[in-house]
């Protein structure tokens, strides 16, 4: 059986974002890579530019095999703390300057590998002092099995390349503390120590992490250490996970500990009621608010004859369908919306399913599986990754509504079966996919085109039908997916495409398949929503020119805003001041929400504006000059 090294490093602009590797078996190199591919492309440090993969034969009589140092866990409150335990560590090695080389562990912050620190001399000996040293060519076995192949365990790979480090010639311990924003834990470890993990050696949310490979010998030894670590191949056997000692305390501790770096990161979410219908202007709190942060963007939901409609629907049918239209059958009512969405999207047929999420899971894991590939964009929404990923296909990611690096990857990726998939009003940037590139390039490599209409449906295109009609029918992409709950006022999701097409969903679709369908009054209201904006198409306009004139009076205001669609971001960037400024906003009567990591990247926070086409110009201009006035106060703006 062939063994063989596989490395990924990812990087942006030259800076590195993410590392792995593993000696795996010639059958499971495949797998290793994908894993590896996967874990690049979505580390929250960033979306690479390069995403470097290489692959090497080891020879078996050359691995050197070794035990994995005991592991204790060292309890702190905070980063202070555990920095203090950095520094006993130090001082049980005998160090005539610990502190010195606490203050050089800041310098190898920028460094893609580690530090190699002659500890009596304090002299850097790495030949490159930009790279750094890199201890490479390792794996770990637990029971017998590859752990380091890709899935991401920071504690057993730590583990790993600890021992690995421990047992280099000369090398008397190491301090480590990750430079994964999400993870505070760090270590040092020694062979006579074993490997000490320090629960909290940085702020949660820091980039900051290095690491020191603690050197005692002669300069002419230091290329046998460098040529070990860098070259010598090393399986670390009996790597075990985290024992119940080890853990945070109790089953829920790790409940406790998320919810709490949440908070401290200005990322936990809360939810206001609101005792009002979704409408322009609400109250919530036992206050008066101007509503905007709902997608009911053409206020549907609260016109009186689509009430009226799902009020008779109710009465007519009851609460509920029953359960799946497979097993319990359709009401006349679901076929009836089907053909409403198919004539309103111009396509040969639809289905409804039970929300928008639900419709992309369904349909990309339908259609796609293992062995195809699926083209996505860097900025599509959750449900659609969250699609690719359950479809078990290969997923490339494209560079944001860039044609260009699409076709790129599409030629870099060639497939038998593959699927280009994109938002066609991207949710928290508000800008509009390029449909006519988009689908000329998925049919001229012969790809399924997929676009997500939820936020387009009702807002772009003459009469609110969506993307095709704003780019004026030139082109149309095989499947149309959207939902019901935002301009359309309801709840669901809908697929429209060729009959065939929805036969076969309907038939593989476990989204669908599984599912209770949606009730009558749901069903109901979608209908009368969808006759009320092909009979007032001035809904539309009217949305428009409120979009238009919102943006002007920022802009005036000095902010540079622009969109064609409902939604206008405000880019703040610190998560900390973008929620601050929500929350004085909604003291002076205004509901905008603060988008946060992750739905939005680390350091892009925002306030997203979601207009109603029901709003006067008197309101948007008051809210407006509130959102320029509480900004500039809170230093807010990008």
């Amino acid at each position: 059986m062939a063994l063989y090294s596989v490395k990924m490093r990812a990087s942006e602009n030259g800076r590195h974002i993410s590392g792995a590797e593993g000696i795996v078996s010639d059958w499971q190199a495949h797998r290793c890579i994908d894993q590896m591919l996967r874990r690049g492309w979505g580390h929250p440090k960033g979306r690479p530019d390069l995403l470097n993969v290489k692959v090497e034969q080891v020879r078996e009589e050359e691995i050197l095999y070794l035990d994995a140092l005991p592991v204790c866990t060292v309890e702190v409150k905070d980063a202070d703390e555990g920095r203090e335990e950095i520094r006993k560590f130090l001082a049980s090695l005998s160090l005539g300057n610990a502190e010195g080389v606490m203050k050089l562990l800041s310098e190898t912050y920028a460094m893609r590998g580690a530090m190699l620190l002659d500890v009596d001399t304090l002299t850097r000996l790495e030949p490159d002092k930009e790279r750094g040293i890199r201890a490479t060519y390792m794996d770990g076995r637990r029971d017998g099995r590859a752990i380091l192949s890709g899935r991401k365990d920071p504690y057993q790979e730590a583990v790993v390349l600890a021992t690995k480090v421990a047992n280099a010639p000369n090398v008397i311990g190491e301090i480590c503390i990750s430079d994964d924003p999400d993870y505070v834990t760090g270590y040092v470890a020694s062979k006579a120590l074993g490997y000490r993990r320090v629960t909290k050696v940085k702020e949660p949310g820091s980039e900051h992490g290095g690491r020191i490979f603690l050197y005692r010998g002669g300069k002419e030894d230091v290329g046998q250490t460098i040529a070990y670590l860098e070259k010598q191949p090393v399986i670390v056997r009996n790597v075990r996970p985290l024992g119940p000692k080890e853990k945070a305390q109790g089953k829920w501790g790790f409940v406790e500990e998320g919810l709490r770096r949440l908070k401290e990161e200005n990322l936990e979410r809360g939810m206001k009621a609101i005792q009002t219908p979704q409408s322009s202007v609400i109250r919530c709190r036992d206050r008066e608010l101007l509503m905007l942060a709902s997608n009911n963007y053409l206020e549907m939901s609260c016109r009186e004859e689509v009430k009226q409609y799902a009020a008779q629907a109710l009465l007519t049918y009851g609460t509920g369908s029953g359960g799946s239209r497979l097993t319990s059958g359709n009401l006349e009512l679901h076929e009836a919306l089907e053909q409403k969405i198919a004539s309103f999207k111009e396509a040969e047929s639809a289905l409804a399913l039970n929300t928008g999420y639900v419709a992309n899971l369904a349909v990309i894991s339908a259609l796609m599986g293992k062995g195809d590939v699926i083209f996505s964009d860097e900025l599509n929404h959750a449900s659609i990754i969250d699609g690719c990923r359950l479809s078990g296909a290969q997923v490339v990611v494209y560079r944001h509504n860039d044609m260009e690096d699409l076709e790129r990857k599409v030629r870099t990726f060639p497939c038998r079966k593959g699927l280009a998939v994109s938002d066609a009003v991207f949710s928290m940037d508000g800008d509009i996919l390029r449909l006519p590139e988009f689908v000329r390039i998925a049919d001229r490599h012969g790809l399924i085109s997929m676009v997500d209409e939820a936020h387009s449906t009702g807002v772009i295109g003459r009469t609110g039908r969506g993307v095709v009609e704003h780019y004026k029918g030139v082109c149309r992409p095989d499947i149309c997916m959207g939902t019901l709950s935002k301009a359309i006022g309801s709840e669901g999701g809908f697929v429209c495409g060729n009959a065939r097409l929805i036969e076969y969903i309907r038939q593989k679709a476990r989204g669908f398949i599984f599912s209770t369908s949606l009730s009558p009054a749901a069903l109901a209201s979608s209908i009368k929503a969808l006759e009320v904006l092909l009979s007032h198409p001035e809904l539309v306009v009217s949305l428009r020119e409120n979009v238009r004139f919102f943006c002007q009076c920022l802009r005036e205001g000095g902010y540079a805003a622009s969109s064609e669609t409902a939604i206008v971001p405000i880019l703040i960037g610190d998560e900390k001041k973008a929620l601050e400024a929500s929350e004085a906003l909604f003291e002076e009567g205004y509901f905008i929400s603060a988008i946060r990591y992750p739905t939005v990247s680390r350091g892009s926070a925002r306030l997203r504006a979601a207009l109603m086409a029901t709003h006067t110009k008197e309101q948007l201009k008051r809210a407006a000059e509130a959102v320029l006035r509480i900004g500039r106060q809170k230093g807010a703006f990008l």
